[in-house]
């Protein structure tokens, strides 16, 4: 690990100046991800700004639905009574994470900014276009099981780790970050990015801005969402391929669909496609299978993951049958 200097933030302003002044500062929450990273060589921040006593853990309601701060734990958010009731998707998603132990250290605003588990990027020995643009991507001639089937590029094929992030996108939520510059609103949807030519950019999130919030917005579909994860393991292990889904269904016929998928692109993946299929459409297993093709139908897989497809495919069958209570015969 490289030398560094470490200050304690007691203030939201100070802190965003402390990292606006060092391109080599970093904010640290929990660490669960960025002291992996730093001890891997993989990330050398000079400067960590511990941003811990902020005023950025509270979990309540808003006029439109529920605020959750940035600085609240994963293991907060995922038992807390308000998001159980009316967001369900993301308090499963969030316990379908890593380990009680790390849920308890881990916060919203860095399970956002995770960096990809690819071998590579994870391992110095290799090349990498995430660690240093224009090296090269050894995942896509190399062993590329774990790796992305949409949206990728021939700079970077991995996968955002994230479960937290993927039940986000099904629900439209949206990030508030503060800046040198102010404070925005970004939607969930436009925060992470593919990696296109730029692959080591991962968010659209400007350097010197800090998460301060996540808002949901309160919906019809929201309260009726359910998240299926599949991976190699049942604990501690991250998603091949997970479906976030949440359905308005009345008398039969879906009102509003959210779906986003984690384990196959290099952010969570929103299936807007599918959400217009299932839009307006009756809740059966013919519909489900229709969505669930409209998914995968651009997928690009490697070598090593083409199963990737069909798994995706029987996800989404799967859980969207689930969310809305529909058999459908055995097909997912």
């Amino acid at each position: 690990m490289n030398p560094f200097t470490y200050k304690r933030a007691t203030d939201q302003s100070g802190a965003i100046r402390e990292v606006a002044g060092n391109a080599n500062a970093k904010f640290l929450a929990g660490g669960t991800n960025l002291i992996d990273l730093m001890k891997m060589n993989v990330q050398q921040p000079a400067e960590l700004v511990d941003i811990n006593r902020l005023a950025l853990k509270r979990i309540e309601k808003t006029p439109t639905g529920l605020r959750i701060g940035a600085l609240a734990s994963n293991s907060e958010v995922a038992t807390n009574a308000l998001v159980r009731e009316n967001f369900p998707v993301l308090s499963e998603a969030l316990l379908a994470g890593a380990s009680p132990q790390l849920r308890n250290m881990a916060t919203v605003g860095g399970n956002l900014l995770q960096r990809t588990r690819c071998y590579y990027f994870m391992d110095t020995a290799f090349p990498c276009n995430k660690r240093v643009p224009g090296s090269g991507c050894p995942a896509i001639p190399g062993f590329n099981r774990i790796h992305a089937i949409l949206g990728a590029s021939d700079k970077c094929i991995a996968v955002h780790p994230s479960d937290m992030a993927v039940a986000l996108a099904a629900l439209d939520a949206v990030v508030n970050v503060e800046g040198a510059a102010g404070a925005r609103q970004i939607p969930i949807i436009d925060f992470h990015r593919l990696p296109g030519d730029t692959p080591h950019v991962d968010t659209n999130l400007r350097a010197d801005e800090l998460i301060v919030s996540v808002d949901l917005p309160s919906s019809a579909f929201a309260r009726r969402s359910r998240y299926l994860k599949i991976r190699d393991r049942a604990q501690y292990a991250f998603a091949l391929v997970s479906v976030a889904a949440a359905l308005d269904v009345q008398q039969g016929r879906i009102g509003a669909a959210r779906l986003a998928l984690g384990g196959v692109a290099h952010k969570p993946w929103r299936a807007l496609e599918a959400e217009k299929i299932l839009t307006g459409a009756q809740a059966n297993a013919q519909t489900f299978k229709a969505a669930a093709e409209a998914v995968v139908k651009d997928a690009v897989p490697q070598k090593h993951n083409a199963f990737k497809i069909e798994l995706a495919r029987r996800a989404v069958v799967r859980l969207l049958s689930d969310v809305a209570g529909v058999m459908t015969g055995g097909a997912a």
